[in-house]
């Protein structure tokens, strides 16, 4: 990065957005807004001359949207992407598209009085920014998955399950579940996943995720049983555990503290998974800022679980699973291409 300085590129169809965040990202002293843009097509010429450390990006614009620059960027010339959306139902579904496409992560722009709603957000924008220009940018292709129906042998009605896959991820983690989780058979032990995500956009991953996989995937809610061929997502701003009862596990939604300055926590998750499952369990800790999850991570080894971190070289950020493996949480340190096949055979 030259002079030691983020060089930002903002691309925005509104004149006060592009304004504010120039003025928000501008007042740290480690960013410089080399240049905005209306759109896309205005914008091509500018990534050539400038090559910007970091491009933040709306969905919704005029000429060409933000996912299908996103997706030609991304496969041409991969420059990390920070999504700036407003936080409604549409921009759920369109956010999550982008992030499955290769964008980093994401800034909800507020619904009412956008101008001071802005100003409001600028330490998470300028904290997802630095991360930005640290993180790896790279493409994610994830093909539909038909659903096969789960025999009755093994249906989600009648079977069990006496072994849970936990797995925790924050930024990069949409792109590293959808791999995972969409190469997973229909006949997959329960999963519990945690995924740093605000309310609306967990339920819209969770439907997305389902038309894409073979699993059954749902936001999770109190009383949902862990069962074979079913994922369970932690619902925005709520804790999730699982517990246990005889040989049935099933899951608890509820608020309390953050844990790791986030909420829900991979960490609260991975607790209640060693002390419920213990050695009958399996562990993934993925790509994402910070050390949450690593130190739950290591409590299920401890208790005799099958754990794994995401490799350094397949992450988007390398926080998390660096933590967990500093902390000898890890009996596995696999490529993100490694894991599904992995947690499978350890699963069965």
């Amino acid at each position: 990065m030259a002079d030691n300085k983020i060089k930002v590129l903002i691309i925005d169809d509104s004149a006060v957005i592009r304004h504010l965040l120039t003025e928000i990202l501008c007042s740290a002293g480690d960013i410089d807004v080399v240049g905005t843009a209306q759109d896309p097509i205005f914008a091509l010429n500018k990534i050539r001359s400038l090559r910007p450390d970091v491009i933040t990006l709306d969905v919704e614009m005029p000429r060409m949207d933000g996912l299908t620059f996103l997706e030609e960027l991304m496969r041409t010339d991969p420059i990390p992407v920070l999504m700036v959306s407003s936080l409604t139902r549409r921009g759920c579904e369109t956010t999550l598209n982008a992030l499955e496409l290769g964008a980093v992560d994401y800034v909800s722009k507020p619904g009412i009085d956008m101008s001071s709603g802005i100003v409001g957000l600028a330490d998470e924008i300028i904290r997802k920014v630095r991360i930005a220009a640290k993180a790896k940018a790279r493409q994610v292709k994830v093909e539909a998955k038909v659903k096969v129906p789960i025999s009755s042998s093994t249906s989600a009605l009648t079977s069990t399950t006496d072994r849970i896959i936990a797995i925790g991820a924050s930024t990069g983690g949409t792109q590293a579940i959808t791999e995972i989780v969409t190469a997973l058979p229909e006949s997959t032990q329960g999963i519990v996943i945690v995924q740093h995500m605000p309310p609306m956009f967990t339920r819209s991953f969770a439907n997305r995720l389902n038309t894409m996989s073979r699993l059954d995937v749902k936001e999770a809610q109190t009383g949902d049983r862990v069962l074979r061929g079913t994922v369970l997502i932690a619902p925005g701003d709520k804790h999730m555990t699982v517990k246990r009862n005889g040989a049935m596990y099933y899951v608890d939604i509820a608020d309390g503290p953050m844990v790791n300055f986030v909420r829900p926590s991979v960490d609260v998750l991975f607790r209640s998974v060693a002390k419920y499952a213990g050695k009958n369990a399996v562990g993934v800790v993925l790509t994402g800022m910070g050390e949450d999850g690593a130190r739950g991570l290591l409590e299920m080894k401890n208790a005799g679980a099958y754990t794994i971190a995401q490799d350094e070289a397949s992450s988007i950020v390398f926080g998390m699973p660096k933590r967990a493996i500093e902390l000898g949480a890890a009996e596995k340190v696999l490529p993100l291409d490694d894991i599904a096949e992995t947690v499978v055979k350890s699963a069965s």
